[in-house]
């Protein structure tokens, strides 16, 4: 009798990836979700005979161990097993054998190797059949990352392209990203963002072991999405000057920059900035089959000193300073990713902070989470991981020094609970609607609640926290209630180019006449807060008589902002109003400018697999011509990779018209993004989306 050997196998990719919800992945391999069975054929040369029986081997990664369940040995049987590894045979014809391979919902994600053993009288041989990659399974209840609600399934797991909201809280944008989860060599890329890791470097084995578990594997990606550490994926700069790799604003999405890594040989893409984190965190999460969705948080305290406090700096003179620290971003983007948390409770499972922003080391390193959004809203900073960190980014109370560096002395002018952690906001599930999620990370500001869980917290990090002028406590009592009011109320229209227009309005709250001295300053800023450069000031005295409301205005023009501007479009203008023996009253205002619009339009209609021809246009708005201008257009599903466009330079006022062609792969709303930049203007954005027909 001839020794018995496969001939061929057929791995059945399309039934097998269509049922395991993977058939949306660009690159042609058999990708299979964990605790789920897949089938496969199994030609032999001959029948088996009675003293023959077949088994198989499944591992991955290196020195392989059932004893650390990264190898699985397991016979083929008759009928199926729980809880392990199982093959069954399905049926048997002409030699040609069906086997069900059933994997645990608890295994390690990543790419596998089955051999196939062959047991024939007495003698073993073994064989490689092929691989096949692992993920994650939000459709089965077994498994940790399971999501119940099928829409909510469908947008953070399957959903390619999203929205990431920026600005400020009292004006929210929003900006396009391509996730591009499934496109070409991007689930392989996300692996190797494992394998690059300071935990697999340092013991291959017991790293893989432990991706069976979503909090890790969520907490290495934190560590890996930044450069820091461990050559990571993206190198970080809030600087203002990007000059050695692109404006973190030009980016439009993910793949570029997960493939720019790869083709780097494993190097830091320069640069991101939090947005840019959050994006291809996302990317990678999903494409593991995490379920995960993008945070932004509005005010965002960023409290380098545990005391859940953040300490802000002005000069006399009303110029907002870089000392300590601390600091209070306009908004910041961070990760949630839904997983039970075996190791808290039942109550703390379903979403958690993962941030890959490097802002502050944990454990020596710069990751960040997963910290529960539940614990995050009952102030459990004691659980694990980085709660303290992420507490303080939504509720840290924000107090304002006055520093004077003649006499060096600084002095606490306020306090205020109420600014930090506003409009939390994310994409809505099948829409493009903000949704507000404040309510999920704290108690309604100035409740009774949410003051309990600020005591409760600081409580529970009192031993760590430097108590003294800048604790919350002792900060109330000391106020003199003061006898001037101010704000900055925007006059006119706030766009690039133009002179931006804004009134310091100030009130007399008492019954006395009040000489008030203010210093006014503005400067352009990072959307952190790093400072650029002062482009105005002025000083003036104003007399208010009793309860008398006064208007100043405020003139900056486009000639003193123009070269200082960054791609944030932002100034911070303040005003240090004095009135004689009485505590300063700080004024600030963060204004926004708006860029030109980018206006996307399809010219033709949009079917898979017919090319498309789609316009750009643009409008200079300046009375100066603008040059360098490129576009960058990318969209998954809608073309491959990512378009770069040189455009003419534009006169005065000239309004350019750029034609460009797409191919769509695959039906859907897709979304096509457009970055737009030039001398004059950084990066202008546009998203257009576009229903591809079969």
């Amino acid at each position: 009798m001839s020794a018995l050997e496969p001939q061929s196998i057929n791995w059945q990719m399309t039934s097998n990836r269509r049922a395991h919800n993977t058939h949306n992945f660009y690159d042609q391999e058999l990708i299979l979700r964990r605790g789920q069975a897949f089938n496969f054929l199994l030609s032999l040369n001959r029948n088996l005979s009675s003293g023959e029986r077949l088994g198989f081997i499944a591992s991955t990664g290196p020195n392989a161990s059932e004893s650390a369940k990264t190898k699985a040995v397991f016979p083929l049987s008759n009928s199926g097993s729980g809880g392990g590894w199982s093959a069954q045979l399905v049926s048997s014809q002409d030699k040609v054998l069906t086997i069900s391979i059933l994997t645990p919902a608890n295994a390690p994600i990543g790419l596998y190797t089955l051999n196939l053993q062959i047991f024939s009288h007495g003698k073993e041989f073994t064989l490689k059949l092929g691989t096949f990659i692992l993920l994650f399974n939000p459709w089965l209840q077994a498994d940790s990352v399971f999501m119940s609600n099928r829409a909510e399934r469908e947008e953070y797991v399957q959903e390619d392209a999203g929205i990431i909201y920026v600005g400020s809280a009292n004006r929210i944008g929003m900006m396009g990203w391509n996730f591009g989860q499934f496109e070409e060599d991007i689930l392989n890329i996300s692996l190797a963002v494992l394998d690059h890791s300071l935990n697999f470097r340092r013991d291959p084995a017991t790293d893989v072991a432990r991706r069976s578990d979503p909090k890790y594997v969520g907490r290495v990606l934190s560590a890996m999405i930044n450069g820091n550490d461990d050559n990571g994926v993206i190198s970080g700069n809030w600087s203002g000057d990007y000059s050695g790799g692109r404006d973190p604003r030009n980016w439009n999405g993910s793949v570029e920059i997960l493939k720019a890594w790869k083709s780097s040989g494993f190097r830091p893409v320069r640069f991101g900035q939090c947005w840019v984190f959050a994006g291809t965190f996302n990317t990678v999460l999903r494409s593991l089959g995490i379920p995960a969705r993008v945070i932004t948080n509005f005010n965002s305290a960023h409290d380098t000193d545990g005391n859940l406090s953040v300490d802000v700096y002005y000069d006399p003179m009303g110029n907002p300073l870089d000392k300590g620290r601390d600091s209070v971003w306009n908004f910041h983007v961070w990760n949630e990713a839904w997983f039970v948390r075996t190791d808290l409770g039942p109550s703390y499972n379903g979403w958690q902070v993962l941030d890959a922003t490097p802002q502050e080391r944990s454990r020596g390193v710069f990751q960040c989470g997963p910290a529960s959004v539940f614990g995050v809203r009952e102030g459990d900073v004691d659980k694990d991981f980085d709660m303290p960190f992420v507490f303080a980014e939504v509720n840290a109370d924000r107090i304002t020094w006055i520093y004077d560096a003649y006499t060096g002395t600084q002095k606490q002018n306020s306090s205020d609970s109420r600014s930090v952690g506003k409009y939390i906001s994310t994409k809505a599930v099948g829409s493009s609607s903000r949704v507000d999620v404040t309510e999920k990370y704290k108690y309604p500001e100035g409740s009774s609640q949410e003051r309990q869980v600020f005591g409760k917290a600081l409580g529970k990090l009192k031993p760590r926290a430097s108590f003294g002028a800048t604790s919350a406590g002792s900060v109330e009592s000391e106020e003199q209630t003061p006898s001037i009011s101010g704000t900055f109320k925007v006059a006119g229209i706030l766009e690039v180019g133009r002179e931006v227009n804004l009134a310091l309005l100030l009130k007399n709250l008492t019954d006395d006449v009040k000489t008030v001295s203010v210093n006014m300053t503005a400067w352009t800023i990072v959307y952190n807060g790093t400072l650029v450069h002062e482009v105005w000031k002025d000083s003036v005295m104003i007399s208010l008589d009793p309860k008398e409301e006064k208007r100043h205005p405020v003139k900056i023009s486009y000639a003193q902002y123009e070269k200082y501007l960054k791609a944030d479009n932002m100034i911070r203008t303040t005003a240090m109003c004095q009135v004689t023996d009485e505590p300063e009253v700080v004024v600030e205002r963060d204004v926004i400018l708006d860029n030109p619009t980018l206006t996307l339009e399809v010219l033709d209609e949009v079917r898979v697999q017919k090319p498309v021809h789609v316009q750009m246009l643009f409008s200079n708005p300046l009375d100066e011509p603008v040059k360098n201008c490129v576009l960058m257009v990318e969209g998954s599903g809608l073309l491959l990779g990512s378009l770069k466009i040189d455009v003419p330079a534009l006169r005065p006022k000239e309004r350019s018209r750029v034609r460009f062609e797409i191919l769509p792969t695959r039906s859907g709303t897709k979304q096509l993004l457009a970055d737009f930049s030039c001398d004059k203007f950084p990066a202008i954005k546009a998203m257009l989306s576009i229903d591809v027909a079969e």
